[in-house]
């Protein structure tokens, strides 16, 4: 559905620009500040990470700035708080939070020192330049994957990878959008299977060529 949700009750704060989904340096990764810290009740474990929402200030003609929206990628999680919800514990469940950088949020208000504003929200297909990204680390008897720069629906819910000397494996999910394997895959090309919220998948074949090594990131296909 295209039409907005209204939250009531529910916030804006402020954010940093690292966070929970494992992405690292987010101007490094194409994120940069269009990224938002979700409170317990949307951030699910880490399963929303890369997930993007369009979001608008609702309801307060005082502050809010009329037809101005934003997108954003959820990159980071808003711990609770021993705050009360209605006084700073903006991010303790039930409560649907979202924490956004000051550049951001100025968009959505008339005076930044508001600090706080009702919102609405909605998610929505996300527009990446490149391919999927995969960095890998980890050592020769685990491997870890962190996948990044996901389009579409962004939200990543399987990953497999596939060795030129092996099958299709189902990786797990360690945190964030990092997956790992205890497959031994050094001297192997790789390719990467990846599956979204929306049951969409797009295969990477070949895409991580037999002399890989640590620390190194490869671009793969595409959803659109």
């Amino acid at each position: 559905m295209k039409e907005f949700f209204l939250i009531s009750n529910k916030h804006l704060l402020l954010l940093t620009t690292e966070g929970a989904c494992g992405y690292g340096n987010l101007f490094e990764q194409g994120y940069g500040l269009e990224t938002a810290a979700l409170s317990t009740a949307l951030f699910n474990n880490g399963l929303t990470c890369g997930a993007c929402f369009k979001l608008r200030c609702f309801n307060n003609t005082e502050w809010c700035k009329p037809g101005t929206t934003i997108t954003i990628t959820a990159t980071n999680f808003c711990p609770p708080s021993d705050k009360p919800n209605d006084n700073g514990g903006w991010c303790n469940p039930p409560l649907k939070h979202f924490d956004l950088s000051m550049p951001m949020f100025v968009k959505l208000v008339k005076d930044y020192h508001v600090g706080i504003i009702p919102v609405e929200f909605r998610r929505v297909p996300c527009f990446r330049l490149g391919g999927i990204r995969f960095e890998i680390t980890g050592n020769p008897y685990w491997i870890l994957v962190l996948v990044y720069n996901v389009g579409g629906a962004g939200q990543v819910t399987s990953v497999s990878v596939k060795g030129s000397k092996t099958g299709w494996t189902p990786m797990t999910r360690n945190w964030g959008q990092n997956w790992q394997t205890n497959l031994q895959l050094l001297g192997q090309s790789l390719s990467f299977r990846v599956t979204a919220i929306d049951r969409q998948t797009v295969e990477s074949i070949d895409v991580v060529p037999a002399s890989w090594q640590f620390g190194q990131s490869f671009e793969g296909k595409q959803f659109f």
